[in-house]
């Protein structure tokens, strides 16, 4: 079982909501001066998108290598066919990540970004308006999207590099036999661990190489929690594995709270629903949040692990998408992300047992059905890695 692998001496800043995150991300950008590469799952046709997209052909004309990878289905085709043309009249190098579908139903839902080989942003915020639903851009939020990412200096920025460029190699004509090449070279594992500073690590999801890593990242921290699990997700429909592993780590008297984003998919949510007796009756508190959309893919586990990253917990990104994460060992840092758990518990609204014991039985009938039908999906699409 691969392990995340720790490189110490890091500079690892949070960044709250967009808010933090768009001038940091321009601000890396705008003092480009040889190389960026830059991933996202969603760059949207608003305000915010046409900023960023500024900054990237600013960058380009002062002749920056900017490699631009955009997803298909996230970005939507209209806006990816547009902005790839004007993207190339600036010099940017533009590739759209599985058009229509042509590699299968994987989508890349990594947000990435690296500049000069010297800082690297990671996290789960995609490129839009903070203040309009992602899913419908014509609704507005009642208060930012609650969201989050990381700006990464030190050793651990050319292991990310490493990655986006193999990316951009990946999504490019690669021929097959340097394609297998670069599986192999992939394939191998850094092992870099000092006692000193910040450690962190950077975990990814793929289809080859890494097709249960960050799955397997979350359940090697619950397996050692001794006081508290705090997870925040906005689409919670994991496999049986980890379910089963939250409850443990909740019945040998671990504080375990699932902080779960709902009112967007009625599918999403009963699914969700539809696990809560068992996880409430192990033990584990279970809080919705409905102050505005809950985007962030963030955990705290006692003090000294936490991640932050593109990973939801549910099918599609624990077996079928691409991900990236970071984890982080440094009591300072999961301090922080705490307090900003804590904050949005206390907007939410605690589940309680009792509060399904009163539920009919067709509602109940419908939440078991919404898993029934999830778990096909996610069987066929993921190649029956669901389980």
């Amino acid at each position: 079982m691969r392990s995340v692998n720790f490189i110490a001496d890091n500079e690892v800043k949070l960044l709250y909501c967009g808010t933090e995150y768009f001038p940091a991300l321009m601000a890396a950008i705008d003092a480009a001066q040889y190389e960026v590469y830059f991933e996202t799952y969603i760059f949207a046709d608003d305000e915010t998108g046409h900023s960023m997209q500024a900054c990237l052909m600013r960058a380009a004309r002062r002749g920056v290598a900017v490699r631009m990878i955009t997803d298909w289905f996230g970005t939507g085709h209209g806006r990816s066919t547009r902005m790839d043309a004007e993207l190339l009249a600036a010099g940017v190098q533009h590739r759209i990540f599985n058009p229509w579908f042509k590699r299968g139903v994987t989508r890349t839902h990594r947000k990435i970004c690296v500049v000069d080989r010297e800082v690297a942003l990671v996290g789960g915020i995609n490129i839009n308006d903070d203040m309009y639903c992602d899913y419908d851009r014509s609704i507005p939020l009642a208060a930012p999207r609650w969201d989050f990412a990381v700006e990464v200096r030190g050793p651990l920025v050319m292991t990310i590099h490493h990655e986006a460029q193999a990316q951009w190699l990946r999504v490019g004509k690669l021929p097959f036999i340097r394609r297998l090449g670069l599986f192999n070279e992939m394939r191998k594992v850094s092992k870099v661990a000092r006692e000193s500073s910040v450690q962190a690590g950077f975990v990814v999801r793929d289809n080859l190489r890494n097709r249960r890593t960050i799955q397997r990242a979350y359940l090697q921290a619950l397996g050692r929690a001794k006081k508290s699990v705090l997870l925040a997700n906005p689409y919670f429909a994991p496999g049986r594995k980890f379910r089963r592993a939250l409850a443990a780590t909740a019945q040998r008297g671990v504080e375990v709270v699932l902080l779960i984003g709902v009112g967007e998919i009625w599918l999403q949510d009963a699914v969700a629903h539809s696990f809560y007796p068992k996880l409430l009756a192990a033990g584990v508190r279970v809080v919705e949040y409905h102050k505005t959309q809950l985007h962030a893919k963030i955990a705290v586990i006692d003090d000294d692990w936490s991640t932050v990253g593109s990973s939801n917990v549910d099918g599609l990104s624990l077996f079928l998408n691409q991900e990236a994460n970071v984890v982080i060992k440094d009591a300072a840092f999961n301090q922080g992300l705490r307090r900003h758990i804590e904050e949005a518990m206390a907007d939410g609204v605690e589940v309680q047992l009792e509060d399904f014991r009163s539920i009919g039985r067709w509602r109940r009938f419908g939440y078991g059905f919404a898993y029934v039908c999830y778990k096909m999906l996610m069987r066929i699409f993921a190649v029956g890695k669901y389980a």
